[in-house]
């Protein structure tokens, strides 16, 4: 089970890491997460320098993909050549989420056609231009898309994923894990409600 975390030059680490973090205390052999760049190496936009562990081809082979966020996502949808490559995503056949500015690729991409989104207040106009409904949440998701809005809404990608690939006990164990102590409960509470409503009913374990 492979799933596969976008992220290009300016990207937000709070989006691409938090994402990395909770989906690794899934502790499996067939599970492997990646940071999947167009580029051997990209820096935040804080200046932290990651190298690539996957590439965009392989993660449109992924069983799950989380469109990172970033300062450089206007650049990213008007590059051609990631775009062209980015079309190999497939919501038939993979999870696909967007982290904040990440719905704008989704929107460029013509995956979120009649289905409203999350992203940050940033972001929002220009998703808004596009013509999709933004929502005033953190978490949305349909089928196979998910989108959400706000850095530390990462944790919801993440945990809907591991939902949707192990189940609900497992995401429930990855999130008590990185929650500060003393608010475990509540925070995997606050999690479950806001992915609950959004999941297949009863919800459909991808693996």
């Amino acid at each position: 089970m492979h799933i596969a975390i976008l992220t290009f030059d300016g990207y937000n680490e709070l989006d691409s890491l938090i994402a990395l973090g909770v989906l690794n205390r899934v502790r499996t052999d067939d599970w492997r997460v990646t940071i999947a760049t167009p580029s051997p190496k990209v820096t935040s936009m804080n200046g932290v320098v990651i190298e690539q562990m996957s590439t965009l081809e392989e993660a449109c082979a992924a069983d799950a993909v989380i469109v990172g966020s970033g300062i450089a996502t206007r650049e990213v949808v008007e590059d051609p050549a990631i775009m062209k490559v980015l079309r190999g995503l497939d919501p038939s056949r993979q999870l696909i989420a967007a982290q904040c500015s990440g719905a704008l690729v989704l929107t460029k991409l013509g995956l979120l056609d009649n289905i409203p989104a999350c992203t940050d207040l940033t972001t929002k106009p220009w998703v808004v231009a596009a013509g999709v409904e933004v929502l005033n949440q953190p978490f949305y998701a349909r089928d196979n898309i998910a989108t959400a809005g706000g850095c530390l809404a990462s944790q919801y990608l993440a945990a809907w994923i591991i939902t949707r690939l192990r189940g609900d006990a497992a995401a429930e164990d990855a999130l008590h894990y990185v929650a500060p102590v003393g608010e475990k409960e509540e925070y995997v509470d606050r999690a479950r409600r806001n992915i609950t409503p959004h999941l297949p009913a009863p919800t459909q374990v991808l693996a």
